[in-house]
């Protein structure tokens, strides 16, 4: 159980920040990036949800935002040596269920979509545009945790969920535009 009886605490002020395991890195390394990203696409979630609200994908996106901070703590704590990234009491970790969760969603939802005849842009409805913010914000928290583990051991489940939220998104985003007749449509080269 986490609790926070002060919000500063000032060991950050020499710009570093704590992980799980107690070890201090720079607010700027590859890592804090990948942690920053997954908080500002939780925080893009959250402004979706409220649009979504209430409503069963409102529910789902709350559920998701959860996830999201598992994946925080799961990013935080670095791997220790022959980390096969199981979780434990100790150690919070993105696990397969979690992705295969994501997987369900965006097959139910996709099985009540218009078939895509063009790529769409990220508008459409309110609710639509907010889950496409949300989409571009998880992809730029996938490149950010894609650009750590090419140097640092990171959970492979944490990879696949990063990458499915975009997907989920996106489906979401078009069964919020009226099952995907409410698409806004690309029409290339448009105005020229």
């Amino acid at each position: 159980m986490v609790k926070l009886n002060k919000i500063y605490t000032r060991t950050g002020d020499d710009g570093t920040t704590g992980l799980v395991d107690g070890s201090r890195l720079p607010k700027h390394a590859v890592r804090m990036e990948a942690i920053g990203a997954v908080d500002e696409a939780n925080s893009a979630l959250g402004l979706a949800a409220v649009a979504l609200a209430p409503s069963e994908h409102g529910e789902a996106l709350n559920r998701i935002q959860n996830d999201l901070f598992d994946l925080g703590a799961d990013l935080a704590t670095p791997a220790g040596e022959g980390d096969d990234f199981s979780p434990s009491e100790m150690v919070l970790r993105i696990v397969s269920p979690q992705v295969e969760w994501l997987e369900k969603g965006i097959d139910a939802l996709n099985a009540n979509l218009e078939p895509l005849t063009s790529f769409v842009l990220p508008g459409g409805t309110e609710q639509a545009a907010r889950l496409h913010v949300a989409r571009a914000a998880a992809r730029r928290a996938e490149r950010a945790m894609t650009s750590m583990a090419a140097t640092e051991p990171t959970n492979p489940q944490a990879l696949a969920y990063i990458n499915r939220l975009s997907d989920y998104l996106f489906v979401l985003a078009r069964v919020a535009n009226d099952g995907g007749k409410g698409d806004v449509n690309w029409i290339p080269g448009a105005n020229r």
